[in-house]
């Protein structure tokens, strides 16, 4: 069984290695800042673009599934994100802890989130709405709870946080939904260009956080027992919360498909949404922010892919006992009409090129 190693983390470790080879200084790094700034803003407009409100609002019957993603994504995630903090100084370091915790904070994934409740047999439907109804809060939830539990990120609510928050993330985003009507074509016709205008911007911030972290010699906290240490939390906050919002799940009564879509849409982080939000909260500081989302995000692919392919190998029945669930059919995509292969063999193999450059 091949494992979905995403090559664009390949490129993000590439682009960390510039950073530490040729960080920008002076002149450069300003002028770097200021590109990477444009990039963020055009980021967020395209991810308003791409959300579709009618989905959205199709999406509402489904609100006790919806709030329970969120009640995962932005209550109990945190909770265990601020539970970690006994493992400081014993296990993470305070800046690797902060990382630590703001990836607890992030929004969910949207596309690989729908590729794996396709491979699960899951209510496909549901996580393209849960998917995108985290990515919506987490436009102001993430900004909000990064000023209430990380300490001095961002500046707290200072007139200029609040400021970079509304002009980088907000504007920009509303921007893209009121624009929706007349550029949701353009976006669908030319989505590979747009693919790569996505990813390009996304290691631009990348490569602008670590090169401030570079300059400033902060990359000299970061030892290789350290790093095996915070793979390690990851790997326990993973499985905890993989637990929790399957056996949850049930525990509230939700069918099986409903359940499949609440575990991979519950308990995975956004990279492509975490790595801009992480350049405007914390600035110079960014990349030991980032760090553990970078890593979090590829271990949450190889262990989703897994369980994705032995849900869909489980013997599935109705009510009844004995009546087959039908398998889902193509739906809208999160970024528009695109079929979702229930196969695991085709979903596995797409999910890395798409994960990383749309809203999840």
């Amino acid at each position: 069984m091949r494992l979905p190693v995403d090559p664009f983390i390949a490129l993000l470790l590439g682009t960390v290695g510039l950073a530490a080879l040729l960080p920008a200084r002076g002149p450069a790094a300003d002028a770097v800042s200021g590109a990477s700034t444009a990039a963020i803003a055009l980021l967020f407009f395209l991810y308003g673009a791409r959300l579709s409100t009618r989905e959205t609002l199709d999406g509402l019957r489904h609100w006790r599934l919806h709030l329970t993603v969120l009640g995962c994504t932005f209550l109990l995630y945190p909770l265990l994100g601020l539970a970690a903090q006994g493992l400081v100084p014993y296990v993470l370091t305070p800046a690797l802890y902060g990382g630590f915790l703001f990836l607890t904070l992030v929004p969910s994934t949207v596309q690989s989130s729908i590729a794996f409740t396709s491979v699960a047999r899951g209510n496909v439907s549901a996580a393209i709405c849960a998917g995108s109804f985290s990515s919506l809060a987490g436009i102001v939830l993430t900004p909000l709870l990064v000023a209430l539990l990380i300490d001095g990120a961002g500046g707290g609510f200072s007139a200029d946080s609040v400021l970079r928050i509304v002009l980088q993330l907000l504007a920009p985003f509303l921007a893209g939904q009121l624009l929706r009507r007349w550029v949701g074509g353009f976006l669908t016709r030319h989505r590979k260009a747009l693919g790569l205008v996505d990813r390009g911007s996304i290691l631009l911030v990348v490569y602008t956080a670590f090169s401030a972290g570079m300059v400033q010699g902060i990359w000299q906290q970061v030892t290789p027992p350290r790093l095996l240490a915070l793979l390690g939390a990851e790997a326990v906050l993973l499985a905890l919360m993989l637990t929790v919002s399957w056996f949850g799940a049930k525990r509230l009564g939700f069918a099986r498909e409903d359940r499949i879509a609440v575990q991979f849409a519950g308990s995975k982080k956004s990279l492509a949404a975490g790595l801009p939000m992480a350049g405007v909260l914390f600035g110079a500081e960014a990349s030991l922010a980032v760090l553990p989302l970078m890593l979090f995000h590829q271990m949450q692919l190889m262990v989703c892919a897994v369980i994705a392919r032995r849900r869909s190998r489980d013997p599935v029945t109705g009510a009844d006992g004995h009546e087959p669930v039908s398998p889902p059919r193509p739906v809208a995509g999160a970024d528009g009409p695109e079929p979702v292969s229930p196969r695991a063999s085709d979903a596995a193999a797409g999910i890395a090129a798409g994960t990383a450059t749309r809203s999840g």
